[in-house]
């Protein structure tokens, strides 16, 4: 994905990709200041309103306009003087706002570098289109799409990129070929979905990212209970374009209330936001299960959004750990051959430090579907708190090729392996971006600056986690982590301490 880039004295801003550069070095800048400076390049020379500068960088939000003040003050010191040294960047416009003062250059989009492609065929179901007059039928069309990145991936013979990096297209007028570069795939799988009336009609196209040529194409019209048997042809006629034969993977364990399908669908994309979303992805998971009580996928995702209730909430609350484990067995009991139920049970296992359990389900969600990304991250941060940092670091690359644009916490667990492989300042790089903002991620990034001897920005990146986490506390945290490797905690530890977190 491009997005334009602004080029005042020696940086340049690409608010798209949220990185800011001097002299083509990066520089280590927040997510709220990020935000201010893309309103401000944006709108050079123009004074921008307070009120207005807030709702750039807390959209949605009731701030105080100190928070304002301090973000500008940070900005201006990160910034320093104007290249002509005749003053600063942004100046004060009393009782009214701010202007930036300096000449901005707009320039063309910074193209991502194309990613290699793989050793096997290699697809990207792009979010299929709703053509329906409702908003509400978008859930229904993602839920379709979803399902198809799930069934191709389930194919050892085939390289399919996960959904968050898929999603990260949807709505967005690009050129195959420069998608398929950027996801470093040959094949695109696009479509459209409409629904009415008790009705589906399904129109996909299998497209070669190079030559344009389309492999192949269909168009289904079939009555609404028949959209799981629609997904399987689909995925079947895919495998058969780009493997010359059929595969038939082990069956799943489909849904049998649409209304929960719909359901679960809306809550998977609340799942790695904030707490106040989190709580209104249980809210729909709930109904889901009660609607579908056989629903695996649902009972996968709720035992997630338990554990999650678990981290923001900061404290020792076992019970919810409990029912997220109860939870997740009885996904995988329901659906056996779900390498998503699969490696969400392992996760929990091994937080409960049933290791033996949880390398075997890792192992069995890896056998079912190579392809899952998630599983992948998971088992990086489990790994590299066993001491396998190396592979830990291994399993997270492949992660992040399989899922270029993926969720944050997939940055949390590479920043954490890179701080436990001493590479301090690859952690800051990373734990500094804009995708780990709402994560708990501070605590590494702390530690890392600790490391480095940056005790000051460490101090102050410990006062902002604690901000979110009151509740820490180094020996809590150290005591419920699924560590297996003594040496590993302790330099955990000991980055924690001289970065000031609470003991």
């Amino acid at each position: 994905m491009q997005g334009s880039r602004f080029a005042f004295g020696p940086f340049v801003l690409d608010s798209d990709a949220g990185t800011l550069l001097r002299n083509d070095d990066p520089v280590a800048v927040g997510y709220r200041a990020l935000k201010l400076l893309a309103a401000f390049v944006g709108r050079p020379g123009e004074i921008l309103g307070k009120a207005e500068l807030m709702d750039a960088a807390w959209p949605g939000m009731a701030v105080e306009e100190g928070n304002l003040t301090v973000q500008i003050a940070q900005l201006r010191k990160l910034l320093g003087p104007t290249g002509d040294g005749s003053g600063e960047w942004i100046t004060t416009v009393p009782r009214v706002g701010y202007r930036f003062t300096g000449a901005v250059e707009q320039r063309g989009s910074a193209k991502r570098k194309p990613l290699p492609l793989p050793d096997k065929p290699s697809i990207a179901v792009l979010p299929f289109v709703n053509l329906g007059n409702d908003p509400e039928q978008d859930a229904f069309a993602d839920g379709l799409t979803e399902d198809l990145i799930t069934d191709l991936s389930r194919n050892s013979g085939l390289f399919v990129i996960a959904r968050n990096s898929a999603f990260a297209y949807k709505g967005k007028a690009l050129a195959v070929r420069e998608i398929a570069e950027e996801l470093g795939v040959r094949y695109l799988l696009e479509g459209s979905a409409r629904r009415a009336g008790g009705r589906v009609r399904i129109n996909a196209q299998l497209v070669h990212a190079v030559s344009g040529e389309h492999l192949w194409a269909e168009r289904f019209d079939r009555g609404l209970e028949d959209i799981f048997a629609v997904q399987d042809e689909v995925t079947a006629r895919i495998v058969e374009a780009l493997l010359g034969r059929l595969r038939a993977p082990l069956p799943r364990h489909r849904p049998q209330n649409i209304e929960a399908y719909d359901l679960c669908a809306r809550a998977r994309k609340l799942m790695d936001d904030t707490p106040q979303a989190a709580r209104e992805a249980h809210l729909m998971l709930t109904r889901a299960v009660s609607l579908d009580p056989e629903y695996a996928e649902a009972y996968r995702w709720l035992a997630m959004n338990h554990w999650m209730g678990w981290v923001h909430s900061g404290g020792p609350t076992v019970a919810s750990r409990s029912v997220a484990l109860e939870l997740a067995r009885k996904a995988v009991a329901i659906d056996p051959n779900d390498a998503g139920c699969r490696w969400v049970l392992a996760y929990l296992l091994a937080y409960e430090r049933s290791f033996v359990e949880a390398d075997a389900e890792f192992e069995h969600a890896i056998e079912l579907d190579p392809n899952e990304a998630d599983a992948w991250a998971a088992l990086s941060d489990i790994a590299v708190l066993a001491g396998r940092v190396d592979e830990g670091l291994g399993h997270i690359a492949k992660a992040f090729r399989l899922n270029p644009f993926p969720a944050s916490w997939y940055y949390l667990a590479l920043g954490q392996a890179q701080y436990a492989h001493r590479q301090y300042e690859a952690a800051v790089e990373t734990l500094r971006r804009d995708e780990t903002y709402r994560t708990s991620s501070r605590r590494f990034l702390a530690a890392s600056l600790a490391q480095l001897g940056r005790l000051d920005e460490a101090r102050a990146e410990a006062e902002l986690f604690l901000v979110g986490n009151p509740d820490f506390t180094t020996r809590h945290w150290a005591a419920t982590e699924p560590f297996r490797d003594a040496a590993v905690l302790e330099h955990f530890v000991v980055g924690f301490r001289k970065a000031g977190l609470p003991e």
